[in-house]
């Protein structure tokens, strides 16, 4: 076993007992287990010589102490939040990874540019329904609104959450900026893939080439009529199950035709629910809760899509004499990757006699917020198997050592 891998594997099995949740593990933005893993990162980057600290919206910074250059630096971050019982290596593989760039580039450094490590906190929308608040934050994006989003139980909201963590909730709340896009030379992010390419076709790691944007609603409401199963006859029912079965399986008739053209596109709704303390075997359901999102590399795939959603939603409310009431709709651009950077990795790949494939991202990532802020920004995947956001995330350390070997050939190399 080499150093670095000896230091990954501390690492990765710290973190995880800490925020051991039955099968997965549970890092709960802004909740104590983000924070655990926050100072189990400062701990290990203690351990090994480097200066870290943190901002005032408690994202982690980390850099080598001799390296006092005042250009812009590179960036290779990711976050240290999870999904409830979720897998150990989302996000944490990316903060992992650049702690060991750091480590790898320390004899070094004066053929790298001057080089940080972030560990951002929120990235995940499960908690709080709103995805890349740290990064948002940190770039004076986050919308003051999203403040008094609640949390998933019901109890409290993001704004007391943050503040509970040390975030100045005031200056978000004002959008003032940490950062400005210029005072970084470039974003890079490792991060687990969250499906199964890679697995399937043996890619250790990979360069990402986009990630997908999304327009999702965290909570639509159905609303019908209760009514009793054996007296009221189809014609006088207003079911809001199967409205939203309609509705749904509609829409997945649509998706499936658009996919047959060509369009890049997936849709979800991953919350469908009628109330439990008034559904039985023998009620018509009068309401129905339920999730609903769509992601696609195309802007106007997005919104023509969601359009027609609203669409369908109108006919079905008018046809079974239901309604819809939605939250605010939650938008998030796509995001290229920058091609310089791509070329980096790839050059990286081929100075080692390893061609390093492209892939696109389906899932969401902090370094879309970064390219959207006009920072060149870069993906390195890294294969995973069993999918994400489950207890059952399965990458090799080997694999996750690959891909910090494509970031150090990136930074020290350049392209061609």
């Amino acid at each position: 076993m080499t150093r670095q891998d000896r230091i990954a594997a501390r690492i990765l099995d710290e973190v995880a007992e800490l925020s051991r949740d039955t099968a997965g593990v549970t890092r709960e933005a802004y909740g104590p287990g983000e924070e655990q893993a926050m100072q189990a990162i400062e701990r290990h980057a203690a351990g090994l010589g480097l200066v870290s600290e943190r901002d005032r919206f408690q994202n982690l910074w980390l850099r080598l102490p001799e390296d006092a250059r005042t250009a812009p630096p590179v960036v290779i971050g990711s976050h240290l939040d999870s999904v409830p019982q979720g897998g150990n290596f989302d996000g944490l593989a990316g903060v992992l990874a650049g702690l060991l760039v750091l480590d790898r580039l320390r004899e070094r450094a004066e053929t790298a540019p001057p080089l940080r490590v972030l560990a951002l906190r929120g990235e995940e929308s499960a908690w709080y329904g709103k995805a890349y608040t740290g990064s948002l934050a940190l770039l004076g994006r986050l919308p003051a609104s999203a403040l008094a989003l609640r949390h998933r139980s019901g109890a409290g909201t993001l704004g007391e959450a943050m503040a509970r963590s040390g975030v100045d909730v005031d200056a978000v709340s004002r959008g003032e900026a940490l950062l400005a896009p210029g005072e970084i030379a470039a974003y890079l992010e490792l991060h687990i893939e969250q499906g199964p390419v890679m697995v399937a076709r043996g890619w250790p790691s990979a360069v990402v080439t986009g990630i997908r944007g999304n327009i999702r609603h965290t909570r639509i409401r159905c609303l019908g009529e209760a009514g009793h199963s054996g007296a009221v006859p189809r014609w006088l029912r207003r079911d809001a199950v199967l409205a939203v079965a309609e509705l749904l399986s509609g829409m997945d008739e649509h998706w499936r035709v658009l996919l047959q053209m060509g369009v890049d596109l997936v849709m979800t709704a991953g919350i469908c629910t009628t109330a439990a303390e008034s559904h039985a075997v023998s009620v018509i359901p009068g309401e129905v809760a339920f999730s609903f999102e769509i992601r696609s590399q195309d802007p106007e795939t997005l919104e023509r899509f969601y359009g027609l959603f609203q669409d369908s939603c109108q006919q079905i409310a008018a046809a079974r004499g239901v309604t819809f009431a939605f939250d605010p709709a939650l938008h998030t651009a796509p995001a290229a990757m920058d091609e310089g950077w791509i070329a980096r990795i790839e050059a990286a790949g081929q100075a080692r006699g390893t061609p390093v494939e492209r892939i696109p991202s389906g899932a969401g990532h902090d370094a879309a917020v970064f390219a959207g802020a006009g920072i060149p920004s870069a993906m390195v995947f890294v294969r995973n198997a069993n999918g994400s956001h489950n207890p059952h995330e399965a990458m090799e350390r080997g694999d996750l050592l690959d891909g910090v070997e494509l970031l150090v050939g990136a930074l020290t190399r350049g392209p061609g």
